[in-house]
């Protein structure tokens, strides 16, 4: 179906929504609407804020309606190694976003993608991203067995403006949202906390700066990349990886991306 800026459906449709703003089934009556348009088959809303994990407002309920583990798994910590979470956090930004605008250099070979990703999204995924105060983003994400086309992307583009919109006035209304700022103190800095799992599981004290080289690695950057996201040489990034990899006994990536999911379970 094809959309135009004098589609009479479309507007009433954005006008329900905005007298449903305050109802339970805003989320799902929002993603019954993009579906008119774009074919996906998978979606979430999450709360993006710095030193906290993920806060899920609304997602796609599973076959069988129970949690999905794999998206546990994301939320305990893999959410670290998404390319969208880590752009968010590498620069504030508002729009309609593609995973191949934000995925590092190598990200489809990384076990995150293999394990996760294929697995959970699948193929494609594309994200609204709401910028907040307190370094915080609002994200509507749309994942898909196929890869969306330009012509898809450039519809998305065309509504853009009153999806964002809505998103933003949304928020107001999302009771847990608001009662988690208001009494869940804010997590610890994530390094603090891995560092502290994989000296108990392995008995490795890791720097901060070796830190960051591992979860960049995991999340698929080439060392040229990492390199130029930590303001360090390429060289410097193989010395922070051969000391890691020595501190942990391990030889790969693999075994590297175990140790990460074991120290989010920790």
């Amino acid at each position: 179906m094809t959309l135009s800026l004098n589609d009479i459906t479309w507007h009433r449709a954005v006008g329900q929504l905005i007298d449903a703003l305050d109802k339970p089934n805003f989320w799902a009556q929002l993603v019954r609407l993009l579906e008119q348009y774009v074919a996906f088959d998978s979606w979430v809303v999450l709360l993006f804020s710095a030193d906290q994990h993920p806060q899920v407002f609304a997602e796609c309920p599973g076959e069988d309606g129970s949690p999905d583990p794999l998206f546990q798994d994301y939320l305990r910590g893999l959410y670290l190694l998404d390319p969208f979470y880590i752009a968010c956090r590498e620069q504030s930004r508002t729009g309609l976003y593609r995973l191949s605008e934000v995925a590092p250099e190598h990200f489809e070979l990384t076990e995150y993608y293999q394990r996760y990703f294929r697995l959970n999204v699948v193929a494609d995924e594309i994200q609204f991203n709401c910028q907040l105060e307190g370094e915080r983003t609002l994200c509507l994400s749309l994942g898909s067995e196929k890869r969306f086309t330009g012509e898809q992307i450039a519809l998305l583009s065309l509504i853009q403006p009153w999806v964002l919109g809505l998103l933003r006035q949304r928020l107001p209304y999302e009771i847990n949202e608001t009662v988690a700022l208001a009494v869940a103190p804010a997590q610890a800095d994530w390094r603090v906390q891995l560092e502290a799992s994989v000296q108990q599981l392995k008995g490795a004290q890791l720097t901060a700066r070796e830190l960051d080289v591992g979860r960049l690695m995991l999340s698929g950057c080439s060392s040229k990349e990492i390199a130029r996201k930590l303001e360090i040489s390429v060289e410097t990034v193989k010395v922070h990886k051969k000391h890691m990899y020595s501190k942990l006994g391990i030889k790969s990536q693999s075994e590297l991306f175990s140790i990460f999911l074991q120290a989010q379970n920790a």
